[in-house]
């Protein structure tokens, strides 16, 4: 139940959220043929389709227990109200502040296998850890693919970073982040959750995100960013892969 909930979460804010863009993402190159732009999908079927998917969530969410629920709806409010609505075309901060959806999931898992009606509050340091790594990871990613489409975001007027302070300031927080990504995902291993082989991992993985991330600071190029969005994509189902192969050997 768990899965088949952040399943129609997740896939019902991103109806949403294309919904919500189906206007500048005719005017972007890299989004014009999705299907609402392109017309194969109506907006009307589309909104259907994701306010279904949300009331799903949020009643197999309930099913679950209240944090469940809660954890959700917190994840629905910050991905579709504040980044999609609020912040997308206003302000440069929106992958920043519209990120704490990313990392609300695990804090949702973490409630989900729990027992009893109420569900358990994460009060230890596990799962923050956890969803903190996501959050960070959220501005490597998606900055890189705004530096690489810095010119469609321009003409959309979508004003993401390196759209407005330019590619190279982006690129150097973009660096700050990856160094940031490097403590937090090492700590679950120092602080004794996990074994040497998700440090391992970890370590190697986080690293080599980082000498990426130079790399393209160095030779500052659109298709350098890509190939480092592309490269950046499996870096968390790579950790999170590995902390489950950790805890099932050690256990």
């Amino acid at each position: 139940m768990a899965g088949a909930a952040i399943t129609a979460g997740c896939a019902g804010c991103n109806a949403l959220t294309n919904f919500n863009d189906r206007d500048i993402d005719a005017v972007m190159l890299r989004t014009r043929h999705r299907p609402l732009p392109s017309g194969r999908i109506t907006p009307q079927a589309a909104l259907r389709f994701a306010l279904g998917l949300i009331v799903v969530s949020l009643v197999l969410s309930a099913l679950l227990n209240l944090f469940s629920l809660l954890w959700m709806a917190l994840g629905i409010l910050d991905n579709v109200g504040v980044y999609s609505l609020l912040l997308k075309r206003r302000s440069p901060l929106n992958i920043l502040l519209g990120g704490f959806s990313g990392g609300l999931p695990v804090l949702f898992g973490w409630s989900a296998v729990t027992r009893g009606p109420i569900g358990g509050l994460p009060l230890g340091i596990v799962p923050f850890l956890m969803g903190g790594l996501v959050f960070v990871w959220i501005p490597v990613h998606i900055w890189f693919l705004a530096v690489s489409y810095r010119s469609d975001y321009s003409r959309a007027g979508v004003p993401m970073l390196p759209v407005v302070v330019g590619s190279a300031t982006a690129l150097r927080l973009i660096i700050l982040f990856s160094l940031i990504m490097v403590p937090f995902s090492f700590a679950l291993y120092l602080l004794g959750y996990f074994g040497p082989i998700y440090g391992a991992v970890a370590l190697l993985a986080g690293l080599a995100n980082l000498a990426g991330s130079l790399w393209v600071l160095y030779k500052p190029t659109e298709t350098n960013a890509w190939r480092m969005f592309k490269i950046s994509s499996p870096y968390l189902f790579l950790l999170f892969a590995t902390m489950i192969i950790d805890a099932a050997l050690r256990h």
